[in-house]
């Protein structure tokens, strides 16, 4: 591994690839096990934890050290050790002979973390275990040429990492959705300019349905597109269908749709990552009905994973395409997704989500008769308001994208929405609405005056945004 492709890495940040450590010790043994039953990464050494370099020096004791370490794991793990001006690389390869462990016990890569797994998530996770999965496959006939660069650019400004002058190939292998010759499934499933090419059965179709059965179509939209649109797609024509009211807290006005947004992203991204992409001739369904919203994607539970276990052990289909979403900050480190539903829906005062997972998988949110009612809309005349309101903000959404000749974001739909509702609301009132860093709020601010839809007015103390029409 040369010095340019670790200063990538570095940039990136941790992942299911790459664990940062300040320096050697011998618990380094659990990264080494994680990364040998998962999918291979790199261990770096001198390198904080939010990516800051402090360097550790190679010498021919600390070697030994990492390779004794690395034999005396069971069945033995075979490490690269090298060195650049920036750290100290220990690359481990995806074992052939899992489940590896070693004296502390069984570990696995989760997203950015190493985890100690238990008796159970060791018996689900490598009972019938593909020595290939799907994700890790190649596609014939696509090559590094039909990688489209805007796509990296997307992922690029979701995940908020920098690139640098890494060419396009590196970027990907860093990833692991690419090796020296060849793009994975995965990696076409991101960033290929035409998925539907090479993947035809990568797509989602969202309907919307007059009462609630499977009667009368009155929106429908198909999405034969990279994985990051298909999420966007997907939370743009629920947030187009959900009713939605407004709260009055403190000066701030707050939307608030009758299915939590934050489930609905949840279940959205839960269906990416987890359908199987081998099924062809299927695609992930969301579907609205007037008493509720249905996801649907094909593959079931994973296997390995019994149904008594369901919501509890976290057992993922698609390792590589869950660590792009966790990169993306679309998805929960920890894997708690379905514990999260259930009770963002409780705090609700809704049903819980209902769960099917004979054959496809199934999540069933019930919207609420009631919704209109609730809130600070207590009467006609308040309710006609909400809804001119929240009927303003969609005409508004159409006229911005209809100017910029493409869908909004989901970060600069959430800040715009958030203007349009109080255009004195502060950049630490966005953070906290939004869910990101003020940081990332900052940085998205300034993409939105650049594209000639936000602007402000008067001075940063005492002025405020106007969303430019």
């Amino acid at each position: 591994m040369d010095a340019e492709r670790i200063k990538l890495l570095i940039r990136e940040g941790e992942g299911l690839a790459v664990e940062f450590k300040e320096k050697y010790t011998p618990r380094i043994d659990e990264d080494i096990i994680a990364f040998a039953n998962t999918k291979g990464g790199t261990v770096l050494l001198g390198v904080r934890d939010d990516g800051t370099i402090i360097g550790e020096r190679l010498t021919n004791d600390l070697k030994a050290k990492i390779n004794n370490v690395a034999r005396n794991c069971s069945p033995p793990v075979s490490v690269d050790v090298t060195r650049t001006a920036e750290a100290v690389a220990i690359m481990v390869p995806e074992g052939t002979d899992k489940p590896y462990h070693c004296g502390a016990g069984y570990f696995r890569r989760l997203n950015g973390t190493t985890q100690k797994m238990s008796r159970d998530e060791l018996r689900a996770m490598f009972v019938e275990n593909e020595p290939l999965p799907f994700e890790g496959r190649t596609a014939k006939g696509f090559t590094f040429d039909d990688v489209s660069a805007a796509k990296i650019r997307a992922f690029v400004k979701e995940a908020d990492i920098r690139v640098g002058h890494a060419s396009a190939a590196d970027f990907l292998r860093t990833l692991k959705v690419a090796d020296e010759t060849s793009v994975k499934n995965a990696g076409i499933l991101f960033f290929a300019k035409s998925v539907a090419d090479h993947l035809p059965q990568a797509q989602m179709t969202l309907v919307a349905f007059k009462g609630t059965k499977k009667l009368h179509i009155y929106d429908r939209r198909d999405v034969r597109d990279d994985l990051l649109t298909q999420f966007n797609e997907a939370m743009a024509f629920v947030m187009k269908h959900l009713n939605v009211r407004s709260e009055i807290r403190g000066v701030n006005r707050y939307d608030i749709y009758e299915v939590p947004l934050e489930v609905m992203r949840e279940a959205v991204v839960n269906a990416l990552m987890h359908r199987d992409y081998s099924v062809t001739g299927t695609q992930i369904s969301v579907e609205v009905f007037d008493d509720r919203v249905e996801i649907i994607n094909p593959g079931g539970l994973p296997k390995g994973l019994p149904k008594e276990k369901f919501g509890v052990l976290s057992i993922r289909r698609n390792e590589i395409i869950a660590d792009l979403f966790f990169r993306m900050h679309k998805v929960e480190r920890l894997g708690m997704g379905i514990q999260k539903m259930r009770e963002v829906m409780r705090d609700a005062e809704l049903r819980e989500p209902e769960f099917d997972t004979n054959g496809f998988f199934r999540a069933i949110f019930y919207r609420s008769p009631e919704f209109s009612m609730r809130g600070t809309a207590t009467s006609e005349q308040g309710l006609a308001m909400e809804t001119e309101r929240g009927n303003g903000w969609r005409e508004l959404e159409r006229r911005l994208e209809e100017k910029l000749g493409e869908r909004l974001g989901e970060t600069e739909r959430e800040i715009l929405q958030a203007v349009h509702n109080n255009r004195r609301v502060t950049i630490r009132e966005l953070a906290s609405a939004i869910g990101i860093s003020e940081n990332a709020v900052g940085k998205n601010l300034s993409k939105l005056k650049g594209k000639n839809l936000l602007r402000r007015v008067g001075p940063d103390k005492g002025g405020y945004w106007e969303v430019v029409k």
